[in-house]
Order: structure tokens, then sequence, then C-alpha cells
């Protein structure tokens, strides 16, 4: 257990250097709807908007869709596409565009709880069409969460997050991005939840932007076949 909390403390502190390379807040948004076909078999499709000032300055959009199988309690497995489009900076989705991508995504999520806090690992690999030609990427995000709040119907209605990713490629520099998140979600309802966090993103040496923090909002809408 002393080791397992100093790994965690040494990941999240890989954040620290990235964090002078700011320019102000930009907005980070999602909207997510998941549908559960069986207690095994999911689908999902996400959309997101971001700008590099505070709802200025927009220059991303994504929107993706795939599956994910639960294999045990503790491991589901998946696959995703999607498509992701970068402009240029300085104004709303200014062209040329710095990057279009057509992207698939096998991924895999293993999960775990240590007393109140579930521990989720996610790991994917990227197979990038863009711009420039085809492209490798590899991520790994570690995840830290813990539910709270009095319980409404079998679940309770806060959630705290703490998420750090990084990006990899099989050519170098081989790293490529950091990514941290803090969040704090509000389910008002068993099928819906509100996400608030703050973002911050190092790029090193891709076609993206660089080093900036962002507010996020995120809605969550879960259905089922029943």
């Amino acid at each position: 257990m002393k080791q397992f909390c100093i790994g965690i403390f040494t990941f999240f502190c890989f954040t620290k250097n990235t964090f002078s390379q700011t320019t102000g807040l930009g907005s980070w948004n999602i909207i997510n709807l998941q549908y559960s076909h069986n207690t095994k078999l999911s689908f999902f499709g996400e959309a997101q908007l971001r700008s590099l000032k505070f709802y200025n300055h927009f220059h991303y959009y994504e929107y993706k869709a795939g599956f994910m199988y639960k294999v045990n309690p503790d491991l589901k497995v998946g696959l995703g596409g999607g498509s992701y489009q970068t402009f240029k900076e300085g104004g709303d989705f200014l062209l040329p565009k710095n990057n279009n991508e057509f992207r698939l995504w096998p991924q895999v999520i293993l999960t775990q709880n240590i007393g109140k806090i579930k521990v989720e690992q996610r790991y994917r690999a990227e197979m990038r069409f863009t711009t420039m030609g085809y492209r490798n990427r590899f991520r790994y995000r570690l995840g830290l969460s813990y539910n709270f709040g009095k319980t409404k119907i079998g679940y309770k209605p806060f959630l705290i997050g703490l998420s750090n990713e990084l990006f990899f490629t099989n050519n170098e520099p081989y790293f490529e991005r950091n990514r941290f998140l803090v969040s704090l979600t509000y389910k008002p309802t068993k099928t819906t939840s509100i996400q608030l966090g703050y973002l911050h993103q190092f790029d090193y040496k891709i076609n993206d932007e660089t080093g900036r923090d962002f507010f996020q909002i995120g809605y969550f809408i879960e259905l089922n076949s029943r």
C-alpha cells in the first residue's frame, strides 16, 4: 500500500513542471451519451468543442462513437473512432486547419477499489489518419475518484475526480503530451451527470495548442435497454 501511494504521488507530480506555460483559461465542452444494451455490452457517442480563450477563439471540435464490452467487473475492452478537427489559432475556426484527422482506437480499462477510492487505468492505442499522414499514438491514463453525499435510490450524487494522462508515439521524441484534470461531478438523476473541472494540457512539438488551461464542463447521459 505504501509503494502504491508513492507511485500515485510521483505520477501526478509529473505535471508540476508543465504549469508555467499558460496563456489564460480556455473552454472544454463535452456531451456524452452511453447506452447499455445489457450488463456486458454498451455503446457510446461523444462530441467536444474547445476554445483557447474563455468561450472565444474556438479552434477544435471532435465527434466519436464506439462500444465497450465488460469482460468482468474490473475489466472492459472496447473500440472507438471519430473525426478530430484542429483549426489555426487566433480566432474562431480560422483556416487553414492545423489538422484534419480520422482516428480509430482500441482500448482497455482496468478498475479497482482501494477503500472508498476507485482507481481506473485506461490504455489506448490510436491509429491516426492525419493531414501529415498516418501516425500511431499510445495513451495511458490513471484516474482516482471518490463518491460522496447522501445516497439517492442506490447512488451518491457527488464525485471528486483526479486524473493524469500521458501520450506517447513510436517515433522520436516519443513523448507528445501530458493532460491533467481535477473535476467535480454532480448526478441530479440516476441517468444524468454534470461535470465541472480544471484541465491543464502540455503539448510537446505537435500541431495543436501548447501549454493551455481549460475550464471543463460536461453533460453525460446514461440509458439502458430497460
